[in-house]
């Protein structure tokens, strides 16, 4: 089976870059493979905890690099439209409206780091909210250590 739109988010980790090919594996002759990174500006508490603007710059300034490496990896893998965007806010928020916004989008493939316990109540887990709220399918593809 093939899509016609596939929606890959990426944090850049090796679970990512795993699914980035899952995602190749499903994709049609004449399929979309959007990839979508989620910056999410740092969290820091306390009285003198700002971060430099030259810090939040460099990191997004990074990520798009990322993305354009991820881009360039699969259309050597052979993807022929492949499209990236670079999103801000909180990673599964984003990801849910912009396969809500774009009803062309069928399938969501995404690796989770799998976090349990204690880890899990604390980060959260991008691909559960995903999962939960998602307009279409999602494969969550889990990496085994």
């Amino acid at each position: 089976m093939s899509f016609h739109k596939i929606l890959c988010p990426t944090d850049f980790s090796e679970g990512s870059r795993l699914a980035l090919r899952l995602a190749l594996e499903k994709l049609g002759t004449d399929s979309q493979l959007v990839i979508v990174h989620v910056w999410q500006a740092p969290y820091v508490y306390g009285p003198d905890a700002g971060v430099p603007g030259r810090v939040m710059t460099e990191t997004k300034a990074l990520a798009e690099v990322e993305l354009a490496r991820a881009k360039t990896q699969v259309e050597g893998l052979g993807a022929r439209r492949v499209s990236t965007v670079l999103a801000t806010g909180a990673p599964w928020h984003e990801i849910v409206e912009l396969a809500r916004r774009d009803r062309e989008i069928d399938l969501i493939v995404m690796g989770t780091h799998g976090y349990t316990g204690l880890t899990h109540v604390l980060l959260g887990s991008v691909a559960e909210k995903v999962v939960r709220h998602a307009p279409c399918p999602v494969l969550a593809m889990r990496v085994r250590e």
